[in-house]
């Protein structure tokens, strides 16, 4: 059984899901952080991940 999960990634900004992603929860355990581009802020803002 594969342990990839999807996650959500929100705008710190402005708190909206922008994006979607998976990753493996025994692998990886602290949260993922990642500038992405908002399309409403429109610029490159940090996304975190995002409670379901």
């Amino acid at each position: 059984m594969s342990q990839d999960r999807l996650i959500k990634l929100a705008c710190t900004k402005c708190k909206r899901i922008n994006y979607w992603s998976s990753k493996n929860k025994k692998l990886v355990t602290r949260k993922i952080d990642l500038k992405k581009y908002c399309k409403w802020c429109k610029k490159q803002t940090p996304h975190k991940e995002a409670k379901k």
